[in-house]
């Protein structure tokens, strides 16, 4: 058995990574239309944790302004959409790398069964923190 040459491997790493970032951004950013949602968009990452009376869901939103989030909760479902716009100055820049999306986002997270109100919606740090209190 031979050894593979260590540029060949790095080759087949390269490309093999590469492939990836584009099934990626073919899957987050250039969706056309996502089922379930109302306009084109891309999806940003959400977590949901409960605790004995409350529900949190937790959505990754770097670079959004809070003014832009609109949040719809509608039964067991909350839905958080706006638009990350890119920076003015990237407007006319030649672009090397695009790996983070801009544009609308939407994205509706499933709930726990049980009725909700929204108590707490705060964006920190880029992520929007958005705290339901259960209710009978």
């Amino acid at each position: 058995m031979t050894e593979k040459d260590p540029s060949e491997t790095w080759m087949w790493e390269r490309a093999r990574s590469m492939l990836e970032q584009a099934d990626r951004l073919q899957r987050n950013f250039f969706a056309p239309q996502r089922p379930g949602t109302r306009h084109p968009s891309w999806e940003p990452p959400a977590d949901v944790f409960e605790t004995e009376g409350e529900v949190w869901v937790l959505v990754v939103l770097p670079g959004v302004a809070p003014e832009s989030v609109q949040v719809e909760l509608c039964a067991n479902d909350v839905t958080v959409c706006g638009e990350r716009a890119l920076p003015p100055a990237f407007r006319s820049a030649v672009v090397h790398r695009l790996e983070i999306p801009h544009g609308r986002f939407e994205r509706r997270v499933a709930l726990p069964p049980g009725n909700y109100e929204l108590a707490r919606r705060e964006l920190v740090n880029g992520c929007l923190f958005l705290g339901f209190t259960k209710t009978p």
